[in-house]
């Protein structure tokens, strides 16, 4: 199966040619030109890696992380910037890189450090179990007995965080803030429907309501 990367770059030129290096490489690369391109993306296909420019247009590359990893997105992820402020770039590693890569760079050494991440993943448990349910994080699944159930974005982050808390309480407010951002409009009844859909594709005895508090799924 081929090794899918998303390139977020604004310089056209710099970004194709690094597309093109890469596609001779054998990968697969989608490339964006904006931050709101790169996470429409991110909603549309799975990703093997990203690698991230930071000044882009709509969404900065910081940013853009920062929402991935906010919503589970584990993908790994390199920066290639140009940017050699060193709290730049501790905001890059806060915000989820696993490595970066200063411009200008020799494509031979963007391969290498490609390939050395992807070997490095490949090892991590990114797989949540709560009996017969399952969260793989890498490729943004969820699967019942081994089949996947195909959610929205905003079901995939609350069966997701149910997954995560199998057992617990997930109380109203954790649902708000791994689903909507502050500038977000939030009603507990968005929340009823979600969960409801959930039980659907899982099962209703799957997911209890604890009256006054959130919910639980059964582990």
């Amino acid at each position: 199966m081929s090794i899918k990367l998303l390139l977020l770059e604004d310089d056209l030129l710099f970004g194709e040619s690094i597309q093109d290096f890469l596609e001779e490489e054998g990968f697969v690369v989608q490339l964006c030109r904006n931050g709101q391109e790169a996470l429409n993306a991110t909603f549309e296909s799975r990703y093997d890696l990203y690698l991230l420019d930071i000044n882009v247009p709509l969404i900065d590359g910081l940013s853009l992380l920062k929402e991935l990893r906010g919503s589970l997105d584990e993908t790994p992820a390199i920066y290639l910037t140009s940017h050699k402020d060193a709290t730049v770039l501790r905001e890059a590693y806060e915000n989820g890189a696993d490595d970066y890569l200063k411009k200008p760079f020799e494509t031979d050494e963007l391969l290498l450090r490609i390939h050395a991440l992807l070997r490095r993943r490949g090892s991590v448990n990114n797989r949540y179990c709560a009996g017969e349910l399952c969260l793989d994080t890498y490729h943004k699944s969820i699967l019942l007995d081994g089949n996947e159930i195909i959610f929205s974005p905003k079901e995939y982050l609350l069966m997701a965080l149910l997954i995560q808390n199998a057992g617990e309480v997930v109380t109203k407010e954790m649902m708000m803030d791994a689903l909507w951002s502050a500038s977000e409009s939030i009603s507990e009844g968005a929340i009823r429907v979600y969960i409801n859909r959930l039980k659907q594709e899982i099962g209703n005895e799957r997911i209890l309501n604890v009256r006054g508090m959130g919910y639980r799924l059964v582990s």
